[in-house]
Formats: C-alpha cells, structure tokens, sequence
C-alpha cells in the first residue's frame, strides 16, 4: 500500500489507519492495567486451533515441508499468571532494555535498534481469555534509512514459554521516507492462533512456529542444537540454542538464541543480521572512559563545520575523532561496533576530503551516532535515546540543506518513532514543548515543506537542550 505525502503528517496515527485498512479494526488491546493473568469470560483452551489445511493451500503453503504436530511443542495452550515477567534466558525480554543488530541486507549496511518500552498491551488471545503483554519497539535501518518499525506483543506462559502475540509493522519507503506498507501485521485471536517464540525447556528436534498466520505471516523452528558455545559481544556465550526457520517462500534461515541475549543471529542466503550489543548484559560500572568521551566531543564538534564547509575545522575535529577512537579501541570493544564506527570514520574523511557538505553532514552524525552505541554500556538506555533524537533532528538540517525530502520525511517518522523510548523520564513541560515542536515537523511533511522542516529543527534542539537539563 502506498501513502502520498499528504496521508502521512502523522507517521504513528497512520501507521495504525493503513493497518485497519489491511487487516481490520485494532478492536483489541489497551495499554496497562489488570494482575496479568487471563480473564475467564468462558473455560480456557486446552489446546490452540491450528490453521486447516484449506487456509494453508490457500496461503499456498500446503506444500512446505512442515513437520508434523507429534514433533510440536506449541500445541497446547498456554496459561498465564504472572505473563509480563519475561525471564527464560533464551529470549529475556523483560530484563533487555536495549539491543543493538548489526549486518548486511541487499548489499548494504544494516543496523537494528530493540527497545522495551514502558507500557503493556492487553490481548484477548482465544474467546474469554486475555493477558497482558510487553512491548517491544524494533526499528530496523539500511544504509542509514529507516526501513521498517514494529511494536511486537510478548508474554510468558508458567512454564517459561514466551509467547508471540502479534505485531504492528510498519514499511517505509527508503527513498521517500514515507510508509510504503503494513504487509506483516497481526494479533493473536484477531487474525489467528497464538503463536510460541521460545519453549520453556528447548531439545534438539523440538518444533514451534514462531509466526502461523496462512497469507500474512508463517515461521516453522526446529531446534538442531543446545548448549553450544557462541562469540558475543564481549566473549564467549554458553548455552546457546541453534534452529533452522522455514519461511512461507520455502526458504531457511539460521537461528542462534544466547541465554542474556535472545535472538542473537540470523542468517538469510547473503542476508546476515547479527547481535552487536545489549544492554544490561552488556552493560559496565563505572564512568564512560576518558577516551570514548573524547571520541564523543569530537564526533559533536564535527556536526556544524561539516554542515557549513569549514573543511579545517571538520578536518581538524575528524583528526581528533580518529585519535580517540584509536585510544579507545586498544581495549575491549564490541567487534561488531568496532566495525560499523570503523565504516562510519572512513567514509567521514572521504566527505571531508572532497568537500561534500551533504555527505560528510550525514557521516558526521553517523559518527556520533556509532559513538551512542558505543557509550550505551555506559549510561542509561533513555539518556541514549534522548541524545539519538538529537541526532536525528540535526539530520534534518543535513537533509533540508541537501534538497532531500524524502530524508527529511524520513527523519521526522525515525523522531516519532525514538520519542516513545524516552518520553516517560522527561519532565511534563518540556515534553509537551517538544511534541508541540514534532507537530509542526509534521505538518511540514504533510505539506511537503522542506522550509518549514528546517526553520522548525533548531527551536526542536532547543526544547531538547531545554528538557536535558530538567531530566
């Protein structure tokens, strides 16, 4: 489904519109409230339906090679008393406040943020039976663009399965910067059956989809090994769980869970998205070292020559970008960070160096966006996010300069989107101020007013400015 500039002023209140129009009415579901446990309006299931098999000719899936219900272990349903504490350790969503993927997809760099966010979303899974669930907001990038946006639905039943109970997914156009689609979304009890993300004591030849929506969205897992022994972030992990995912096209992918980490890789043909960092596991005590520090005054002081064409000045500030980053990697660093700053650095000098302002305006504020991630083990998830939007309203003026549209529509959807991550720790007033700001970001994407969008980006910086120092 395409959206014109006109229909998409408001990313997330569209977002939720072309969904009705796709699937139906979002007639389920609320934020908050109730102990968790399922309501009895009628006796619970003792097993989940599954999809007949005229949905999965219809779906023109009759022909995978699914494996039969005996070698299933998410057939019976569940029972939730307590479905918000997400503790297994093979997918420990409610102690992860931040993850970071990283990889290759379509030839190009690719880069995920996960966010649990503060609130919870009831869910009538089967008639009479509802439960409380996490949410989960995954924003995926490519080439430094926002490509995709979901808001998944978790909880875990009393026997340690986690269960998937639906997700809203957003496409956006990576040129235009405007939802392209809403192809993938559904709800437990709405559009299907419930679905199991992760058993509660995974063995090797176990079977569960993951996804079991005929003609929206299907995934069969079969776990091939445990207890295996992976490289993460900072060291080896213990316990790992390796399965293979058919997709609905017939294809597989490579699945590796780590205990403290949850999905930790995915491999897809030449398609790889990888576990880069996540936070608390990750996380160190302490201050944030003097060298990153440095390497993230560097990477601010290079923002305003870079976008003004001061090419001494961003030469200088980038000399002491790369002497920093030189000081702070002679000691442990993610290796899959190491990388994407690495990249980030490289294409800066090759912008500087050839007086690109467009270009090295935008690896500027990848720069201090890679250096975000880096200082992510130092220092809260939400002041992190509070300074990603920063970054991503200085894009706007990178953009707006550059005569990009379609990547200032872009920036102003990805601000949307990061807000949610913080909002709850900011003061009411200055909150109101910036949302105030947002909306006039958004009628300038409705009007497609590139002029509007930059005028309004720095009185955004101030209330943001503003807001840090009452947080």
């Amino acid at each position: 489904m395409q959206i014109n500039q006109r229909q998409s002023a408001n990313q997330k209140a569209f977002a939720i519109a072309a969904a009705t129009a796709i699937v139906a009415a979002l007639a389920v579901g609320a934020c908050g409230g109730g102990d968790g446990a399922d309501a009895s309006a009628g006796s619970a299931p003792e097993t989940i339906p599954q999809p007949s098999q005229a949905q999965l000719a219809a779906a023109n899936l009759d022909k995978l090679p699914v494996a039969p219900e005996s070698e299933r272990v998410d057939i019976t349903a569940p029972t939730f008393s307590n479905p918000t504490e997400i503790t297994n350790p093979l997918f420990p969503i409610s102690d992860l406040q931040s993850v970071i993927f990283s990889g290759k997809v379509e030839g190009k760099p690719f880069h995920t943020e996960t966010t649990l966010l503060p609130e919870t979303k009831m869910v009538e899974w089967s008639e009479g039976q509802w439960v409380e669930t996490l949410v989960s907001q995954y924003m995926a990038y490519i080439d430094g663009r926002v490509e995709e946006v979901a808001l998944d639905h978790y909880a875990q039943a009393d026997d340690g399965s986690v269960w998937y109970l639906g997700e809203d997914v957003l496409d956006y156009s990576n040129t235009k910067g405007l939802i392209d689609g809403t192809a993938g979304t559904w709800l437990a009890g709405r559009d299907g059956p419930i679905e199991m993300i992760m058993p509660g004591d995974p063995q090797v030849g176990d079977v569960h989809r993951a996804e079991n929506i005929p003609g929206i969205a299907f995934e069969e897992v079969t776990i091939k090994r445990i207890n295996k022994t992976v490289d993460g972030p900072t060291g080896p992990v213990e316990g790992a769980m390796i399965a293979r995912e058919l997709h609905d096209d017939g294809t597989y992918s490579d699945k590796v869970f780590a205990p403290g980490y949850g999905e930790f890789f995915s491999g897809h043909g030449s398609e790889i998205e990888a576990m880069a960092l996540a936070v608390p596991t990750d996380a160190l005590s302490g201050p944030v070292p003097p060298e990153l520090e440095a390497l993230s005054t560097a990477a601010n002081d290079l923002l305003d020559p870079a976008l003004s064409g001061n090419w001494s000045s961003a030469a200088a500030a980038e000399k002491a970008a790369a002497g920093a980053w030189d000081r702070y990697q002679r000691g442990e660093v993610p290796p899959r960070l190491a990388a994407e700053m690495d990249r980030a650095l490289k294409t800066l000098g090759a912008a500087i160096d050839a007086h690109d302002r467009d270009a090295a305006g935008t690896a500027a504020i990848d720069v201090a966006q890679s250096t975000l991630d880096l200082e992510l083990r130092y220092r809260p998830q939400t002041e992190i996010d509070l300074a990603r939007f920063e970054l991503w309203a200085r894009q706007i003026l990178v953009d707006g300069a550059a005569g990009d549209m379609g990547g200032v529509n872009g920036d102003v959807a990805t601000l949307d989107w990061v807000r949610d991550r913080f909002a709850h720790t900011v003061e009411p007033a200055d909150m109101t101020r910036i949302d105030t700001h947002l909306e006039v970001l958004r009628e300038a994407v409705v009007d497609v007013d590139r002029k509007a969008a930059v005028d309004e980006a720095p009185r955004l910086l101030k209330a943001i400015e503003a807001a840090r120092q009452t947080t």
